[in-house]
């Protein structure tokens, strides 16, 4: 072989080795812009049963089985009652999307977004939200929970009356309707009743709609559900404030009863019990009144607690029986008779200290 033979070998064996260069390296640039490209509808979402199919554990060094295991493992464990933190990420006709970190997304009826009435869920959830949720019931057969944030509300609107009970305070609430019985209100979101025999004597039941009253509490009982408030006794209470034992006030007869009378002096009612109308006997009140007179009468008690004012006509009779004989009487000298029984309890305070002391000392 000659110089010209094996120079023209040894190109051509160049030549191959660049060219073979060349294309395993525009293979390799190739399978680097395969590897880097993709279709987002290539990518399977978190819930996708695609994502988890059997080929997944073809090279994973384990079965399926053993990795639903492990997963169950590291699972949350969710019970019915429980409060879980979650976030929103779909709102839907029926109800909401929430991820709780289960393996499936647990779901919110929309009769459960809230206590109060809602136009829909955008009014309570926005996408993204995050807040605590109440676990309703177990899985069901898809793994699913249901979620409430109405249980949350109506756990802690109970809490609250009952806190505001405790207090005894008095709080402003809506007539949103009324009925043969009462009124019904909302506080805290729950609904609650006002007896007819517990709304101020001057207001009509039927025009009470839309009005914002001052009420207080009877009684707050959330195993029977049972809210009932008493409008009377807000009102008294704020009139005892400016009321003492053994001032006469101004009323009017608004009922009469075998027991007594009912006097409204100022918009709320006091009684006049039958054994205080007279130092005399009388058999009925209705021998004596009359629905609408006007008389003066004499406050003897004031039970804030029972919201019960006692009235007296009998501690401001000038002679006993002038109720039954001469009322214009007892009316022109009531603050008299008033003042007079005014210094008769103090004089029977006197006394009771002294003899506390006596029987101390």
């Amino acid at each position: 072989m000659n110089e010209n033979s094996s120079q023209t070998i040894k190109e051509l064996s160049e030549e191959k080795e660049i060219k073979n260069s060349s294309e395993l390296e525009n293979n390799s640039q190739t399978q680097i812009e395969e590897d880097m490209s993709f279709e987002k509808n290539d990518i399977p979402s978190a819930d996708s049963s695609s994502s988890r199919g059997n080929s997944d554990f073809d090279n994973a060094g384990f079965t399926q089985e053993e990795f639903a295991s492990l997963l169950g493992k590291y699972d949350y464990n969710f019970k019915p009652g429980d409060l879980v933190k979650g976030t929103v990420f779909a709102l839907e006709p029926k109800g909401a999307m929430i991820d709780i970190g289960a393996k499936t997304a647990a779901f919110m009826p929309v009769q459960e977004v809230s206590i109060n009435r809602v136009e829909g869920l955008s009014d309570v959830l926005q996408p993204s939200e995050s807040r605590e949720f109440f676990i309703m019931s177990e899985e069901n057969e898809d793994g699913q929970l249901a979620l409430s944030i109405r249980r949350i509300e109506y756990q802690r609107a109970w809490e609250r009356v009952r806190q505001l009970q405790k207090e005894d305070a008095t709080i402003y609430s809506e007539v949103f309707a009324t009925n043969r019985g009462g009124a019904l209100v909302r506080v805290e979101g729950l609904r609650g009743f006002i007896p007819g025999s517990h709304i101020s004597a001057r207001r009509i039941k039927d025009d009470l709609e839309g009005e914002y009253l001052p009420l207080k509490f009877l009684e707050v009982d959330e195993e029977r559900n049972r809210l009932v408030l008493s409008h009377r006794r807000a009102l008294v209470e704020k009139k005892m404030n400016r009321l003492e034992v053994g001032e006469v006030v101004i009323g009017s007869v608004k009922g009469i009863k075998p027991y007594g009378a009912f006097i409204d002096i100022g918009g709320v009612s006091g009684l006049l019990h039958i054994s205080e109308i007279s130092h005399e006997h009388i058999e009925t009140p209705h021998n004596v009144l009359n629905v609408n007179d006007q008389m003066k009468v004499m406050i003897i008690d004031l039970d804030s607690e029972r919201g019960r004012i006692s009235l007296s006509t009998k501690a401001l009779e000038p002679e006993p029986g002038d109720m039954l004989t001469d009322p214009q009487k007892v009316f022109s000298k009531a603050e008299e008779m008033a003042a007079k029984y005014k210094q008769m309890l103090f004089e029977q305070t006197d006394d009771n200290e002294e003899l506390a002391t006596a029987e101390t000392s």
